[in-house]
């Protein structure tokens, strides 16, 4: 998921890490709504969390490598807002300190896992918060689906940039054929770290898990914290 420079090309890069800025501007407003005893230590642990997991890549296409994403966790135990600001800093510092991933590209990256994937992944976990609250099982299988989902849908963005400006010489089937049957691949062991993790932190602290907090944060189309009323 990590893009080299020159993978798409100049215009496409542009366009998408304008997005990426803009979504990281509102991801840090709203985030510090979220921030408080309980969610900003847990932050820090997560990101070095994925941090270190992330640092394992599998090449894919020249150019371009497979990985644990991590969206899911991070929206799951410290919410989608923050949660898209632990996953940007880890993306940054390992362009930056560790050349993985193109500077160029990287708003692309971010688009991809600090963005989509960790909003994808935090919308699978609302919408299936009933089966996670009736017990352990609900939450793995929640936890499972929601880590699987959010590594395929964040490759389709890549697909998607590559359709619009790809520049490493590949046809777009065969872009998508890797990208999405490898990540389909990666999304199973990312379920399986998912849910292993999350329970993990259930089971000793359940008031850290953003999803199972009372009422549950969903998100209105404002992209605030919908607020339950009471009759």
């Amino acid at each position: 998921m990590h893009m080299s420079d020159g993978l798409v090309n100049p215009p496409t890069a542009a366009v998408f890490g304008l997005i990426s800025v803009i979504g990281l501007a509102i991801a840090a407003s709203r985030a510090r709504r979220d921030l408080d005893d309980r969610t900003a230590p847990m932050a820090g642990l997560v990101t070095a969390f994925v941090f270190a997991v992330q640092m394992i890549n599998f090449p894919i296409l020249p150019g371009a490598s497979g990985h644990l994403l991590g969206g899911a966790i991070v929206a799951i135990l410290v919410g989608p807002w923050v949660g898209a600001i632990c996953i940007a800093i880890v993306l940054v510092v390992q362009a930056l300190l560790f050349a993985d991933g193109g500077l160029t590209a990287l708003g692309t990256s971010i688009f991809n896992m600090a963005l989509v994937g960790v909003f994808v992944g935090y919308a699978v976990a609302y919408l299936l918060r009933g089966l996670a609250r009736r017990g352990r099982g609900g939450l793995l299988a929640t936890a499972f689906l929601a880590g699987l989902v959010n590594v395929v849908v964040a490759s389709l963005g890549f697909v998607l940039q590559y359709a619009i400006g790809g520049a490493g010489g590949a046809d777009l089937g065969t872009v998508f054929a890797l990208m999405v049957g490898f990540h389909t691949l990666i999304g199973i062991g990312e379920g399986v770290i998912t849910a292993a993790t999350v329970g993990a932190v259930a089971a000793s602290r359940p008031d850290l898990v953003y999803l199972l907090r009372r009422p549950a944060p969903p998100l209105d189309v404002r992209g605030r914290a919908a607020e339950r009323t009471t009759s």
